[in-house]
């Protein structure tokens, strides 16, 4: 058995990974590479084992931007027998595809339709469900504090407030937000925030399910509102080159005051050599306030492969992920919520506000890259990026997405 100081990480390419495996071992490919997840994977497959010495667990981990690349040929090259990834639209064309195993019978022999009730619909696609999840977090405005107090400013809990910080940190030599856009997805966060506050959940739902256009009034107006948040707080320079944790060091520095983002990148900021006491949290300000609140809350998950070879002991892994007390520790780790309603949520305060958030947000959006199918995620997310940088593009933007939306749909 490979104790966890042995585990072999495999920063293998596509073709190789799982590759070299007994039909006994038990294979898993994990994406996380940063600290905090990293060290909550690893203990909990060391607990796995131990309570599983008879079991041979072999782990392959990479960073998450390669094990998107890399999914769909290791799935039908050479299948390891569990695989992180992602519930809602982002599995269904693994679904669709026959690559992943159906594990609706697992949810009715351990019984977590009671306790994973809040995810199941979102890990259920046609009358089958498809996977177990282990954490989700919030995403929201992280900001410093430090410089906050230094120009005596408040959270901002409308638009109108945090137009009005942003034109103070500008005038004192601070850009107010700063982003790395290089992978597309954090963009996409902007862009679902100030939606979900223009328009609400029900037509941001609509928008990703390809029955609202792009160029639509109430979109337009979305990007109305993002040209202004580009104009009158805007972002750090570059953007485009830097990933989401090149963007930490303007954060880190005091270049920057905010950066919106989800709560998995507090363990970066603190190894960036912030301290906790610099560090805060807010929601996303109110923009119409007719507009109930929904957050972002995207949800991390496990399948199995179809082509797994080693399905039994797959299932005993899926199972012991699900526990309250496996989720409790995984998810204080690595800084997240347990998605077992029986776990304990740490009393880490970014925890404890996102929590209360999330219990009051009227709806739940997994993320414009989760909630859209893979292709008009991708053209979205172009988009997106592209505006940021030029906001001239719009009408061409608008024009590219309902084009990409009428293929896709």
């Amino acid at each position: 058995m490979l104790q966890k100081s042995t585990l072999a990480v495999a920063l293998a390419a596509a073709t190789c990974l799982g590759g070299g495996a007994n039909a006994a071992d038990l294979v898993i490919n994990f994406d996380d590479l940063n600290p905090g997840p990293k060290q909550g994977f690893d203990d909990a497959v060391a607990l796995f084992q131990k309570e599983n010495p008879d079991i041979n667990v072999i782990v392959n981990n990479n960073d998450r931007e390669a094990h998107k690349t890399a999914i769909r040929n290791f799935l039908t090259a050479d299948a390891p027998d569990v695989t992180s990834w992602y519930p809602g639209n982002r599995m269904a064309p693994f679904v669709d595809a026959g690559l992943f195993e159906p594990v609706t019978d697992l949810w009715e022999e351990e019984g977590f339709g009671e306790h994973l009730a809040a995810i199941k619909p979102t890990m259920t696609r046609d009358g089958e469900i498809w996977g177990v999840p282990y954490s989700y977090y919030q995403w929201g405005i992280y900001y410093r504090k430090d410089i906050f107090d230094l120009l005596e400013l408040e959270e901002p809990q409308t638009w109108d407030e945090l137009l009005s910080a942003c034109g103070k940190m500008k005038e004192n030599g601070v850009t107010p937000f700063t982003i790395g856009t290089k992978f597309l997805w954090p963009a996409a966060g902007v862009f679902d925030y100030i939606n979900l506050r223009t328009n609400g959940y029900e037509t941001h739902m609509a928008l990703t399910a390809g029955e609202v256009k792009y160029t639509d009034e109430p979109i337009r107006e979305t990007f109305a509102n993002f040209e202004t948040l580009i104009n009158e707080c805007g972002f750090v320079e570059n953007h485009a080159s830097m990933s989401w944790q090149d963007a930490i060091a303007p954060f880190s520095n005091g270049d920057a005051a905010m950066y919106v983002m989800g709560n998995f990148a507090v363990d970066a900021f603190l190894n960036s050599g912030l301290d906790v006491s610099q560090l805060d949290f807010f929601p996303f300000p109110t923009i119409d306030p007719d507009v109930p609140a929904a957050e972002e809350a995207p949800t991390d998950a496990f399948f199995i492969p179809a082509n797994a070879k080693n399905k039994e002991d797959a299932r005993k892994f899926l199972a012991f992920v699900a526990r309250p007390d496996v989720q409790t520790q995984w998810n204080k780790t690595m800084g997240q919520l347990p998605i077992n309603s029986q776990a304990d949520v740490s009393d880490d305060k970014f925890i404890q506000e996102g929590f209360a958030m999330l219990n009051k947000a009227q709806g739940l959006a997994q993320f414009f890259d989760r909630d859209a199918p893979a292709e008009m995620a991708k053209a979205g997310m172009e988009g997106f990026q592209r505006f940021m940088t030029d906001t001239s593009t719009l009408e061409e933007v608008l024009q590219r997405l309902d084009e990409v939306q009428a293929q896709v749909y």
